[in-house]
This record gives structure tokens, C-alpha cells and sequence, in this order.
């Protein structure tokens, strides 16, 4: 194993305090409790916080700051933070005004914040949530866990994060936050597994010739595994999933070519030709498209593909400004 670090049991913790060293006026970090906030506590809308497993960098905590995040709390790589630390990010960022929890869809990831959310209104701090599911590689059922949450979290982060910032109520955030997670789907394709920093070595195998398609952002199983295709053949079987699940013929939608962590800009923006070409013949606008690594899998390579259907109040949301170290309008 060859990586960038001090002790494997102490990544996150180095992880964070390098990034608040990084944005010193902007955030605040708090040790060992593994909680990044807004140093410029805002004391006159809804707070929003949301976390889970290290290693997804920049989620969460790169999107902790104006038109975002008010607070984005850690557990070690891939596991889920514990209540106290969600606790302590809601008593950080709680104004009165009420917090929003963003959860992707994950069985630790909603029972430890509404843990933390029972605990919380003992003090009498309101809350609410959303779960994001987006991952169409997973069918969406009722019973279980069922679709997981991605790279489309970032998306709900962006949305409910603009409205927080227009003075609306937490009944406001919460349903601006659902109608993104309504309009989002995303598909990923792996290359190659990710090796965790505690383990020091793969935690699953990927043939040389071989892709996963669908596989999960800790390393889950996908639908299916392939041999190597072309980026246009990829394009096309990412999409036709994402399409099969949810029309978007004719519409406007917000896209996101997002890396896992190992894959250079120069493929992301590869994918991103063959895409746009895919979108054009299915007469989809692409308001907006983000390339780059915004919900990573350590160093996994492959990438995910990520549709969000806009109206003109998500449209307006997308555009509105935020300041944070990896998504600025």
C-alpha cells in the first residue's frame, strides 16, 4: 500500500484538520467528534448538516459553507458516524429555526441520525429529513434498505442548501430537498477496486479485462461485470439504466460526470463528450453539467453518471450562489 498518510487509524481525523487548515476563515473543525462547520455560525434560517463513512471526499465536508452545508459530521472510512457525533453537529448548528438532516439511504447512515435525532429533541432542537436514494443500480423497494444514496446526495445539498439561505422554513427546505431527491438518478461503472487505509489492500477484486457496472461506492456488488467497453459504450449502458427507471426525454436537467477517486480528468471529460451526444439525441438540455470528483470511493477508478430533472424552482436553486471548497457559484 502506498498512500499519503500518517497513521491508518488516523486518517479522517488528519483528513479534516488539513481541510479546515486549508479554509481557516470559512470553517471550523472539532476533534475527534469528526464535525466540520461554518465558522460564521448563521443564526436566522433552517440549518442543514448531513454525513456518513469517510473516504467519499469531498462529501461531506467539502460542502460545508454559504448556499450549502451549515455542518457535515464523519465516521471512519466507510462506516457511519455514531449519534453523539451527528448530536454534537446539531447542537452546533442549531439556531431555533430547525435542522434538516440529508441521509443517503444506507441502514446505519438513518439509524444513527435518528438516534441522534430523538436525542436531540430532549433538548428541544427540531428536526427533520430527507433520504436520498438515487442509485438506479439498486432496485427502490419498500421493504429493506433498498436504492442506495451516491453521487446525486450532492445535488440535495445544493438545493435544500439555496433554499435554507432564502429564509425558508424547515417545512420549505424539507419539500424543495424531496423534489430533488424525486427528480435525481445515477448509475457508476468501476475499473478498478479501492484499497482501504486500515486493511492495505483491495477489499474485493476486478479482473484486468474486466468493469463492474453498477457497483456500489463501499465496494458493493454491481448488476453485472463486463469486459472493458469504449467510453460511448459506457455512455450508453449508464444512461439506458438511468433512462429505463426515469423519463427525462425533453426535459432540462442538472448533469454530473463524477470521478470515484482514481480516474483522471481526461477520461471524466472523455465521458462527459459521450454523454452530452446521448443527452442531445434524447432531446435533453443539459442546464448545467459538473466533471470531476465530487463523491469519491477512496481510489477506486470509474466514474458515475448523475441526472437531476429541473422546473424552475430547482433551476433557480442550482443557480443560486455558494461558497464552499469543492462546489463555488
Amino acid at each position: 500500500m502506498k498512500k499519503i498518510i500518517n497513521k491508518p487509524t488516523e486518517v479522517v481525523g488528519d483528513a479534516l484538520m488539513g481541510l479546515q487548515m486549508a479554509y481557516p476563515d470559512a470553517l471550523s473543525y472539532i476533534p475527534k467528534l469528526e464535525v466540520i462547520c461554518r465558522k460564521e455560525k448563521k443564526i436566522d434560517k433552517v440549518a442543514l448538516i448531513s454525513g456518513g463513512g469517510a473516504g467519499h471526499e469531498p462529501l461531506h465536508a467539502g460542502y460545508v459553507g454559504k448556499g450549502m452545508l451549515d455542518a457535515a459530521v464523519s465516521g471512519n472510512v466507510f462506516s457511519s458516524p455514531s449519534p453523539d457525533r451527528i448530536g454534537t453537529a446539531l447542537r452546533e448548528v442549531s439556531c431555533g429555526k430547525g435542522v434538516l438532516m440529508v441521509i443517503k439511504n444506507y441502514s446505519g447512515d438513518i439509524m444513527n441520525f435518528g438516534m441522534a435525532a430523538d436525542l436531540a429533541k430532549l433538548d428541544g432542537i427540531e428536526t427533520s429529513q430527507v433520504i436520498v436514494k438515487d442509485d438506479v443500480a439498486v432496485p427502490d423497494r419498500e421493504e429493506g434498505t433498498g436504492r442506495r444514496g451516491i453521487a446525486g446526495t450532492v445535488f440535495v445539498h445544493k438545493i435544500a442548501g439555496a433554499r435554507a439561505e432564502q429564509g425558508a422554513s424547515l417545512e420549505e427546505v424539507r419539500a424543495s430537498a424531496e423534489k430533488a431527491v424525486r427528480n435525481i438518478r445515477t448509475m457508476g461503472v468501476a475499473m478498478t477496486p479501492c484499497i482501504l487505509p486500515a486493511v492495505g489492500k483491495p477489499g474485493f477484486q476486478i479482473a484486468e479485462d474486466e468493469i463492474e457496472i453498477g457497483m456500489g461506492i463501499h465496494g458493493e456488488q454491481g448488476v453485472e461485470s463486463s469486459k472493458i467497453k469504449t467510453a460511448k459504450e459506457i455512455a450508453e449502458i449508464l444512461l439506458d439504466k438511468i433512462m429505463a427507471d426515469y423519463d427525462y426525454s425533453g426535459a432540462e436537467a442538472a448533469v454530473l460526470i463524477n470521478g470515484l477517486g482514481g480516474t483522471p480528468l481526461m477520461e471524466l471529460y472523455i465521458l462527459n463528450m459521450e454523454v452530452q451526444k446521448l443527452l442531445r439525441e434524447r432531446e435533453i438540455r443539459a442546464y448545467r453539467t459538473l466533471v470531476g470528483n465530487y463523491c469519491t470511493s477512496i481510489d477506486m477508478t470509474g466514474a458515475s453518471i448523475t441526472l437531476m430533472k429541473l422546473d424552475e424552482e430547482l433551476k433557480a436553486l442550482l443557480d443560486a450562489p455558494c461558497d464552499t471548497p469543492a462546489w463555488k457559484i
